[in-house]
This record gives C-alpha cells, sequence and structure tokens, in this order.
C-alpha cells in the first residue's frame, strides 16, 4: 500500500520541527554556517524528507526510510544539545524543541509498528 505522505501527522509535525529549526538558525553565529547549523539543518530537512520519499515505496522499504528518518531526529537532538553547550540556544528553545521531536519520534515508531 502507498500512503499519501502529506496527509501523515508525522511528516506534518518532521516540516513544523524542519521550519522551526530554520528560523533558530538565523541566529546561529556565521562561524556556524557551514558547520554545525548546517548539520542541524540537513537533520531536520531529512526527516519529512524521508517520509515522503519513502511513502512511494512498499511498506517493506517505507519503513527503511522511516528508520533513517528516526536516526536523523535522534542526530538533530544530539546537535541540539551541543549549540545549548555553545549557547547558541537557550534551555527554553532546546526543551521546547526536544518535546516536539520526541513526540516526532514516539509517532513514527507507532506508525512504523503498524506497518509490519
Amino acid at each position: 500500500m502507498r500512503h499519501n505522505y502529506k496527509n501523515l501527522k508525522i511528516w506534518m509535525i518532521g516540516i513544523a520541527i524542519a521550519n522551526e529549526i530554520s528560523d533558530i538558525l538565523i541566529e546561529f553565529p556565521k562561524h556556524e554556517r557551514y558547520d554545525l547549523s548546517s548539520q542541524i539543518s540537513r537533520c531536520s530537512v531529512s526527516m519529512p524528507s524521508n517520509i515522503a520519499e519513502g511513502s512511494s515505496r512498499t511498506d517493506k522499504s517505507f519503513s527503511h526510510f522511516l528508520d533513517i528518518s528516526l536516526g536523523s531526529s535522534f542526530e538533530l537532538v544530539t546537535q541540539l544539545l551541543i549549540a545549548k553547550h555553545r549557547k547558541y540556544i537557550n534551555e527554553i528553545q532546546f526543551n521546547q524543541l526536544e518535546i516536539k521531536i520526541e513526540e516526532f519520534q514516539r509517532m513514527t515508531m507507532g506508525f512504523q509498528n503498524g506497518l509490519k
């Protein structure tokens, strides 16, 4: 069965996270543009992108793309922890993003379990 990714709540949450990350990255120091901020941007964009790409595949293949999306989400939290340590984001920003990312992770894992 193929899925319309635009109708998937996990894709919508992924898009919202990517957009919020984009807004936050504007405030990062210029010297991080090609380092940490680039990595953070790529991870956040990877989350909904892999859901979209995988949705055109079989459920077994889609599950693999969901694994990649989940991996990007865990990587993103790690990079945000580094950004918080470097004082590029504050505790409140980190906590709000972490809550959204954890919701994305729970929902994605639940959706993935339903594919099997």
